[in-house]
């Protein structure tokens, strides 16, 4: 029997249409390593786009495609399920709480220091969050990623963002050779435009990754979570 599974993000608002596109590329990778399952993906952000994927499917797991477990995933994301007549699809943890997940994010911090010639004790490290002012969800788990950064012996290791304090535009100090891990789960217009301009106010003047969830290895991830709970 075919296993359903329905990724999720929160999307962009303001431009729908390149972030949806952009998640079913995902889905679609993720699918390619699970030929027992059928994968979809739907934004919140795009009208309709979550009762599209659900409509006469009536049972699956969905994947929220969250860095945090906030009020979009755990509550908005339910409530939009169940006013599309999804009453009976199982919810995994999000994204960004994955021990997986937060493995790859050690990864790719030691490979970006590997990568310029430097031991972890050289290189310090700035994690990109959104943040939020009304929850303490997201920020609680980016300061857990920085802590274990830290002890994986990175030289500094901070958590900033862009929502709440401590902000990226107040992140001196970051030396000749430091790091930027952007903790996000999609390239929008947090990425692409406020850490830009928030890095130059700061004075960043080191490597910038891509964000953590554009990493190669995250549909499979992805489809080992899914494996886990069916």
């Amino acid at each position: 029997m075919i296993k359903q599974a329905l990724i999720v993000s929160h999307g962009q608002p303001s431009d729908p249409d390149p972030a949806e596109a952009a998640l079913a590329g995902l889905a679609a990778k993720v699918a390619a390593l699970l030929p027992d399952w059928r994968v979809d993906s739907a934004t919140l952000a795009k009208p309709d786009a979550l009762a599209k994927a659900v409509a006469g499917r009536p049972h699956g797991m969905v994947y929220p495609m969250f860095m945090a477990g906030g009020w979009f995933p755990m509550t908005e994301l339910p409530r939009r399920m169940e006013a599309a007549g999804a009453t009976d699809w199982a919810y995994l943890p999000p994204f960004g709480l994955d021990d997986g997940v937060q493995n790859l994010v050690l990864t790719l911090a030691q490979e970006a220091a590997a990568a310029q010639g430097r031991t972890p004790a050289q290189t310090e490290l700035l994690l990109a969050a959104h943040g939020s002012f009304r929850s303490a969800a997201p920020s609680e788990v980016a300061q857990a990623v920085a802590h274990r950064l830290k002890r994986a012996g990175f030289a500094r290791a901070q958590a900033y963002f862009i929502d709440q304090e401590p902000r990226i535009a107040k992140a001196t100090g970051f030396g000749e050779g430091s790091v930027c891990l952007p903790f996000f789960a999609a390239e929008g217009g947090h990425v692409s435009d406020d850490l830009p301009e928030a890095l130059a106010e700061a004075g960043y003047g080191g490597r910038v990754l891509p964000p953590l969830g554009l990493d190669a290895r995250v549909p499979s991830l992805i489809a080992a979570a899914l494996q886990g709970q069916a």
